[in-house]
């Protein structure tokens, strides 16, 4: 086995680059921009990018941080809640905003950023996994504000020019009811779906207009507090409790009045009258900071803009800035002009108080339709990048149709016709909170990311932007998540819900490997801050586990060897070390690190838990030497070695007969990567020149013994039964035994005596293989070799009370071992035999006798001792699924080498599945 050594061929494609990755940019180009040649355009060209910071950033995240709470929710806010707590909400809230704000400049300028705003941030951090969940989510929640946005438009619409049930007057002309409503928001989203569909740069000259209207709609306001003299305002009649009119109240604008000022100072929660329900604090603070969560607006353009990485913190950070002064500058003027009664009963106030009343509509009519265009135009962004990534397969692959100009028309409208379902459920109240949910679940996603690739403290993690740090990510999650159960527990703990199941499906579909996972960071950074503590001078014996080195020359033929070695490992350290033969002076690169894919593709399609390491050696021998001494690291180093064993079997190739490396007859996988079977060479033919010669293979486990690594020989494992190999629990109707023989079989004496240190790592090895579930029914049988003068039953008490205080459960049976050596010999030193303290004719006999010894007990079953009638006939009895023999040190003289493995090979002959074991460190521990 570990002489089948021919050199590996090179995977294909697998050969390291020496191309940057920066060529993918056009770097180079006169005059192209230095963004991805494969971005987010798609097949259809990549999208124009055209915006700059002011029309791309700056306007739709005002717009959208204003919405029409900034006309509409002034007064319900400072009217309930004081200006005092009405200011400390909007500081708490901004603070929330502002630290999801630094996270954003702070992933923005580390790199050039693609189409899909936070989407794309989120994704290329946290994996396709998590960034696909909470992309999708966040793209629901775009469509479902675009719906709410023009439900919001129509209802104000219908407010002023709506007919009146008892008669219609005026301009009150527009019929209501639930088809009606539906009829004008879906033409308003007729209008608001064509000019997203005909491309950003009419919606930003859209937005721009609509940024001018509101601009003036404000400035008339901001006058207005100042030009217009006190007046009482009529507020809507309101009914008793029998349904009567009660009689007109009014509300008072005094002008700028120091004694409304302190009025207006503290709380005052009272019912709303729109609803009838009684405010609070979290209520109150709930409607304001739903108003003012759109400061991803921006960032949703990224594919559009000149220069994202400089234009998405720059125009973010100055609509924050900007839009945090108005409400202020609001606040306080309401709180110094309007008492609590015309706050409270008219939340439409502006327009009783403007010197041009109409100018107040089309404010309030602008920003609605503003949000609504930019949540609409958002969502197809983030729907074309999840589309581009191929993450949920055929459902979303209209949503990749562009334009030849890299417009996604089939994104803009895949979303217009999912705000049209949303719109026929018509009332959209509890909609909205879950909207917000989701906006505050992307925003935590965002400040995760960057929290993560802070801790993760990788070198390429270096912003430009850089008022942040982990305090700042750390506050952002947790405040956003506080305000998630705040706002809406229910729709919180939906949220999360939904996004572990659309997480779940991801990673059973599985994603692209190839954006960065910063887990990998992470772990990168944890492991080798916990290797340093790993103390290898704190070790003890009970903490001890089986740290392996598995040698495998060609895996084909080595797949139970490796299941084998994985079970055995118990929680430890296991390397598949692999040795290939070269002198790296001879050649132009080095041959090994191409290798390393397939090798990994081997552990992951076995399932076994193994690290991997390759060498070049110019013989196998000194590559061992090479993999023993420089595999693991710190305290997780290999103790013990796995070697198949040298005998003249020939090779068999385990891909053709295990399932898991079934592969089609073309040799490609999915997705058209080279099959495994083509990675690697076939088995030696039988009779061909190894690359290990016998002296080379028992000089190898002389090394590892003066290293003081233990060693272990697997012989014959190819013949192991399928079911103890697999991962499941063993067959419970199929009884096999597990046979251990801790003592020297080479070494004939006149009564062992004692286990030495090798035969108790013997029962220690055996023992973990009988913890793993596939081996959980199979018997342990540990033989008692008696010497020709010792009485039966003494040897064995004493043994028996040693398993008890080493906790290990097993059936003890003597056998007689010895005769042969004469009553009166003196005892042999270990090794003698091998040594050639007698003849070769002696110690190939005494190794035939051994052997047979084994195996008349394999025939035997477990009813009483030496010479039980229970005979293994067919399938009558259970059978030896695996022998534990104890391995002797080779000979000091390298010249006996041949003769070493020529007994190793008789003594094991025929046994079926073999582990011969030599054990140099204790492992067994009887304290607590």
């Amino acid at each position: 086995m570990l002489g089948d050594h021919p050199e590996q061929p090179h995977p294909p494609g697998a050969m390291a680059s020496e191309s940057s990755p920066l060529l993918a940019y056009r770097l180079l180009e006169e005059e192209g921009a230095a963004f991805p040649a494969n971005g987010a355009g798609g097949p259809g060209g990549a999208p124009a990018r055209k915006l700059s910071t002011f029309l791309g950033v700056v306007v739709p995240t005002v717009l959208s941080m204003f919405s029409i709470v900034v006309f509409l929710r002034i007064g319900f806010v400072v009217g309930h809640a004081g200006l005092l707590q009405a200011l400390a909400m909007l500081l708490v809230a901004y603070i929330i905003l502002a630290l999801t704000v630094l996270s954003v400049c702070a992933i923005a300028t580390n790199g050039a950023v693609r189409g899909g705003g936070a989407y794309f941030m989120i994704s290329r951090t946290l994996g396709p996994e998590v960034g696909g969940s909470i992309g999708l989510m966040f793209y629901l929640a775009n469509v479902c504000g675009c719906a709410v946005s023009l439900l919001g438009l129509v209802e104000a619409v219908l407010d002023v020019f709506g007919a009146d049930p008892m008669g219609s007057k005026g301009l009150r002309v527009l019929p209501q009811g639930y088809g009606w409503n539906l009829l004008y928001g879906s033409l308003l989203l007729g209008l608001v779906g064509g000019v997203c569909t005909l491309g950003a740069g009419l919606y930003a000259r859209a937005s721009f207009l609509t940024f001018l209207l509101v601009s003036g709609s404000l400035a008339s306001v901001l006058i207005s507090f100042v030009a217009v003299g006190p007046r009482d305002i009529p507020l809507a009649p309101r009914h008793g409790a029998n349904g009567s009119s009660m009689p007109t109240q009014f509300g008072h604008f005094t002008g700028f009045n120091v004694s409304t000022l302190k009025d207006n100072l503290g709380a005052g929660y009272a019912e709303d009258y729109t609803t009838g329900a009684m405010m609070t604090f979290a209520s109150v603070f709930a409607v304001l900071f739903n108003g003012c969560t759109g400061i991803m607006a921006g960032a949703n353009m990224s594919g559009e803009l000149k220069d994202p990485s400089r234009a998405i913190p720059l125009g973010t950070i100055i609509a924050v800035a900007y839009t945090f002064f108005i409400y202020i500058l609001l606040f306080f003027l309401s709180s110094f002009t309007c008492d609590r009664i015309l706050l409270q009963e008219d939340y439409g106030f502006f327009r009783a108080i403007s010197l041009w009343p109409p100018l107040v509509l089309i404010g309030i009519y602008a920003t609605s339709l503003s949000a609504s265009m930019s949540s609409l135009i958002g969502a197809s962004r983030i729907l074309h990048a999840l589309a581009q990534d191929n993450l949920f397969g055929v459902i979303l692959a209209p949503a990749k149709v562009v334009s030849r100009g890299g417009n996604p028309w089939g994104a803009v409208l895949y979303s217009w016709g999912l705000v049209q379902l949303v719109l026929l459920a018509g009332k959209l109240n509890t909609l909205a909170a879950v909207v917000t949910v989701f906006y505050l679940v992307a925003y935590a996603a965002v400040d995760l990311s960057c929290l993560s690739l802070e801790w993760a403290s990788a070198p390429n993690f270096r912003p430009t932007f850089s008022l942040f740090s982990w305090h700042t990510c750390l506050l952002g999650v947790a405040s956003c998540l506080l305000m998630m159960f705040l706002i809406s527990p229910g729709a919180a703990g939906g949220s999360l819900l939904l996004m572990g199941l659309l997480s779940a499906l991801l990673t059973a579909r599985g994603g692209p490997s190839s954006w960065g996972y910063v887990s990998q960071a992470l772990l990168f950074h944890q492991v080798r801050k916990y290797l340093l503590r790993l103390d290898v001078r704190k070790d003890h014996v009970k903490f001890w586990r089986p740290q392996l080195l598995l040698l495998v020359g060609n895996p084909r033929g080595a797949l139970p060897l490796l299941r084998l070695a994985n079970q055995l490992k118990k929680g430890g350290l296991y390397v598949l070390g692999h040795v290939t033969l070269g002198d790296l002076d001879t050649l132009p690169s080095d041959p090994v690190q191409p290798q390393y894919g397939a090798w990994l593709s081997l552990v992951d399609r076995a399932q076994v838990k193994a690290f991997v390491d390759l060498t070049l050696s110019p013989s196998v021998r000194q590559g061992a030497q090479h993999l023993l001494r420089i595999s693991g690291l710190g305290g997780m180093k290999p103790n013990t070695l796995v070697l198949g064993f040298y005998d003249d079997a020939p090779p068999q190739d385990h891909f053709l007969t295990d399932a898991a490396f079934m592969e089609p007859a073309d040799g490609t996988q999915e997705g058209g990567s080279p099959a495994l079977s083509t990675l690697f060479p076939p088995p030696r033919a039988p009779g061909s020149p190894r690359a290990l010669s016998p002296q080379d293979y028992v000089a190898t486990v002389a090394d590892a013994l003066k290293m003081n690594k233990n060693v272990v020989l697997a012989r014959a494992c190819g013949a192991l039964p399928p079911e103890r190999l697999s991962r499941g629990s063993g067959s419970a109707s199929q009884l096999h035994h597990v046979d251990v023989w801790p003592l020297n079989l080479l070494r004939p004496r006149g009564g062992p005596g004692y286990v030495d240190v090798c035969g108790l790592f013997l029962l220690q090895m055996a023992t973990i293989l009988g913890m793993v579930p596939a081996w959980h029914s199979a018997r342990l049988r540990i033989f008692l070799c008696l010497g020709p003068r010792e009485a039966p039953g003494a040897a064995e008490g004493r043994l028996r009370a040693l398993l008890s205080q080493l906790r290990i459960r097993a059936e003890v049976q003597e056998v007689v071992w010895g005769e042969s050596a004469g009553a009166g010999e003196q005892e042999e030193e270990e090794g003698d035999f091998v040594n050639g303290g007698r003849g070769d004719v002696e110690a190939e006999a005494l190794a035939c006798s051994a052997n047979a010894l084994v195996r008349a007990q394999q025939g035997r079953g477990t009813g009483g001792g030496p010479g039980g009638p229970e005979s293994r006939d067919g399938n009558e009895g259970p059978t030896t699924a695996l022998t534990f023999l104890y391995l002797p040190r080779p000979p000091a003289d390298p010249a006996r080498y041949p003769r070493y493995l020529a007994l190793l090979e008789t003594l094991s002959r025929d046994l079926g599945p073999t582990l011969l074991i030599h054990g140099v460190t204790p492992v067994t521990c009887t304290d607590l």
